[in-house]
């Protein structure tokens, strides 16, 4: 056997015995978004890699491959399948991990695609995370991204997309200052009339960083939210987080679950 020939059987080999990308999501959009066409929304994972910031021999989660297609069309690239534009070697670039993938609803009921991926771990156990919402417009039979924002993930933060309530609809972050006293920029984003995202709002949090409040940030902030937004008001109902919380309480304008 030719030395050609037994590089060619051995590649051959390994592509064999290569698993498929398997599903871990599909959607079917076109339901809830009374679409003009047949759209899917599918995440794709490949095989196990080998853990960039771990032990040798230590596997990660293979990458995953997001499409957005119409019937029997290309993947839609309005749906952003990286976490950041990089170069080829940038391993953070590349979403490793798929948090959520549903359609959610806002203001007057309207759908939208929302998904977050992130990225394998840092050393430190850090990610990148990539949230994004894409709503449809029949019109043109197409969906268009109208939101996306990359934060970390050791540092508390967190965007969360409100499905119920006065903010129901809006896009709310939470990231870390990076002077003392150390706490949160916070801030909210609402559907603007041309189907993007504007932000509406953002303070510096009343909640500190590892103050000992066991809720997350987005839930302490929520009265003082809702207080600079006009919907909430000293002697109303305090917002509920979004987990249990018996006896909530109000401290200096952040919410403690007691």
């Amino acid at each position: 056997m030719s030395s050609l020939t037994g590089v060619l059987v051995a590649a051959a080999t390994v592509a064999a015995a290569a698993p498929p990308p398997a599903v871990i999501k599909a959607i079917d959009l076109s339901k809830p978004f009374a679409a003009r066409s047949i759209w899917r929304f599918t995440a794709t994972q490949g095989p196990e890699i080998d853990d960039p910031a771990s032990l040798p021999g230590d596997k990660a989660p293979g990458a995953i491959a997001l499409c957005l297609r119409k019937e029997a069309g290309p993947c839609d690239p309005q749906l952003q399948s990286t976490l950041r534009a990089g170069s080829g070697d940038d391993e953070f670039a590349e979403p490793h991990y798929l948090n959520q993938a549903e359609v959610v609803h806002g203001v007057a009921d309207r759908a939208l695609l929302w998904v977050q991926t992130a990225s394998v771990h840092s050393g430190d156990g850090d990610q990148l995370v990539f949230n994004q919402a894409l709503a449809y417009r029949r019109d043109t039979d197409r969906f268009v991204r109208v939101y996306g924002h990359s934060t970390g993930r050791n540092n508390n933060q967190e965007v969360r997309f409100i499905s119920v309530g006065p903010l129901k609809g809006d896009i709310v972050s939470a990231e870390p200052t990076e002077k003392a006293p150390f706490g949160f920029w916070i801030t909210v984003s609402s559907m603007a009339s041309a189907d993007t995202y504007k932000e509406v709002l953002r303070f510096r949090s009343a909640t500190r960083y590892s103050d000992g409040n066991s809720l997350a940030v987005i839930d302490s902030e929520m009265p003082n939210i809702e207080q600079r937004l006009g919907v909430w008001r000293a002697g109303l109902p305090l917002p509920l987080p979004a987990g249990a919380c018996p006896k909530p309480r109000l401290k200096d304008m952040e919410l403690w679950c007691s």
